[in-house]
């Protein structure tokens, strides 16, 4: 598990639509053994980029003991931790009153570390907890701000996340909605595609056209909005996805890292949809 995040993943999802880690089971006990199809924690030859072969012999080093990996405790753990982050930061940014200028400039600077993170080859804790820092601050000083017009609005947003949350877990662990490989293609091609419309209307918008092509505010807002919330739980399934075939497969314990970076960046993302939606429809905009 690269990243939790399969939009930033190395492995994806195998050929038999299942994601990188789960196609067949691993054997009782030993995760790392035998090199079923699609478990990245089998051997070299299967693509276990963390079983190396041992001098000599061209064969795997015995399974790291059960304390080296992940589980859940690890997820939450980890993920209390980024979020809690986001949350003091963000706290932080709405009671100092931070400008609109600087939450900009934290927006940016949050991008930049997360990129970073995603396409480094090793969980980095301390890029990691630098992005959700920046990534508070930004979301504090826009929730201070669309606060003032639209009162209530970051409390929505909360419990509009939440909710959120608790939908997609349930559908998840009840297999109502079954991620496989073609379930990871749609959510990539939709999120990339929302991703681009985005850009291409600040960009309209930062050169003097307004509110761009009219997909931040009025009814078109509100439908891009609802789309984002939908595209964004689309990726918040898709993490659930990678921490349960993590924990399967016997996943190094700091690829927790990892995987409450992807749910803190998913949520981020949902909690700021939620954001702009609640601004529409209290602003009557």
């Amino acid at each position: 598990m690269r990243s939790s995040n399969p939009v930033f993943s190395r492995r994806g999802f195998s050929r038999d639509g299942h994601a990188g880690f789960q196609a067949g089971q691993p054997q009782a006990g030993n995760p790392y053994a035998a090199a079923p199809t699609g478990n990245p924690y089998a051997q070299p030859q299967a693509g276990n980029p963390y079983a190396q072969p041992q001098q000599g012999t061209g064969f795997p080093p015995a399974a790291p003991p059960q304390t080296d990996r992940m589980t859940m405790d690890d997820v939450v753990s980890r993920t209390a931790m980024t979020l809690g982050t986001v949350v003091l930061a963000a706290t932080g940014a709405w009671v100092l009153n931070v400008g609109l200028g600087i939450a900009l400039v934290a927006a940016f600077v949050a991008f930049g570390l997360g990129m970073w993170q995603a396409f480094k080859r090793q969980a980095s804790p301390a890029l990691i907890m630098a992005y959700a820092v920046f990534e508070g601050v930004f979301l504090g000083a826009m929730s201070n701000f669309i606060n003032q017009y639209a009162p209530g609005a970051a409390m929505q947003a909360v419990i509009g996340t939440m909710a959120v949350f608790g939908a997609v877990l349930f559908l998840y662990k009840s297999r109502i909605i079954r991620v496989n490989a073609r379930f990871a293609r749609f959510a990539i091609a939709a999120g990339i595609g929302y991703g681009l419309l985005c850009l291409v209307n600040l960009g309209f918008a930062l050169f003097g056209a307004g509110d761009g092509w009219g997909f931040r505010t009025g009814g078109i807002g509100i439908l891009m909005g609802i789309a984002g919330v939908v595209i964004a739980s689309l990726f918040l399934a898709l993490d659930f996805k990678q921490v349960e075939d993590g924990i399967a497969y016997g996943a190094p314990r700091e690829e927790a890292w990892l995987a409450a970076f992807g749910l803190t960046m998913t949520l981020a993302w949902i909690y700021f949809e939620f954001l702009r939606l609640a601004f529409i429809l209290n602003s009557g905009d």
